[in-house]
């Protein structure tokens, strides 16, 4: 993924969550939804806004790396 110079707000990740979530698994959801429910760093929305933006459109190898980097920060958070 190449590096973004712009700092996305949770409102930002919340609708690219929205525009992807039917690419992703179906366990990701509740985590999402209580990860929307907190406050969290602009490192960590940009890291989240990242790992989702196009995710549709990744390699099926790339996808399997972003879902396991997801489900490392959204259980820990």
């Amino acid at each position: 993924m190449s590096e973004c110079k712009l700092d996305h707000s949770q409102e930002d990740v919340q609708k690219k969550y929205e525009q992807q979530a039917e690419f992703l698994p179906e366990d990701m959801k509740p985590l999402f939804q209580s990860f929307f429910q907190e406050e969290h760093t602009q490192d960590l929305l940009n890291e989240v806004f990242h790992l989702l933006k196009k995710f549709d459109l990744a390699s099926q190898e790339e996808k399997s790396e972003r879902v396991n980097r997801l489900y490392l920060v959204l259980k820990n958070v």
